[in-house]
């Protein structure tokens, strides 16, 4: 009875606390950087979210320049983060107060001063075919003889 009692009160706490934002105990943490740019990383987004949500969660905050969602090529889901870029790092500081730790299609968000992209090493040089030998078998140097 007491278990059923208490299940009863957490479950009501829980539904009632995912209609308010979270508690900002990370907000702090998270904020502690200035934005040196007007372009934001949100990370913790839905698998169904997509450009237009993202877009319509963040345009109350300014003017939006692009809202692009991350997605995954073979299944075109989104990968779970994406970007936001606003007209000014006024308005794109604001919209990172008002959005960081709050709740976007049932999954809480956090919002990130987005970082230059970081350049690839370039891709390592195409190793050279093997030539078959005389009589047709060309060697593998993992396993052996090949056919």
């Amino acid at each position: 009875m007491a278990f059923a009692a208490n299940l009863r009160r957490i479950i009501t706490i829980t539904h009632s606390a995912s209609s308010t934002p979270l508690p900002s105990q990370f907000s702090p943490v998270r904020l502690n950087s200035t934005l040196t740019s007007p372009k934001l990383f949100v990370s913790g987004l839905s698998k169904w979210v997509d450009d237009e949500k993202l877009r319509d969660a963040f345009a109350p905050f300014g003017q939006l320049i692009e809202a692009k969602v991350i997605v995954d090529r073979p299944t075109g889901r989104s990968k779970g983060f994406g970007f936001i870029t606003y007209s000014t790092v006024e308005e794109a500081e604001k919209a990172r107060e008002e959005m960081n730790a709050k709740f976007l299609d049932g999954w809480v968000i956090f919002v990130d001063p987005a970082k230059p992209r970081e350049s690839r090493p370039p891709p390592p040089p195409p190793q050279p075919q093997q030539q078959p030998s005389e009589t047709g078998f060309r060697t593998n140097k993992t396993i052996g003889w090949c056919g």
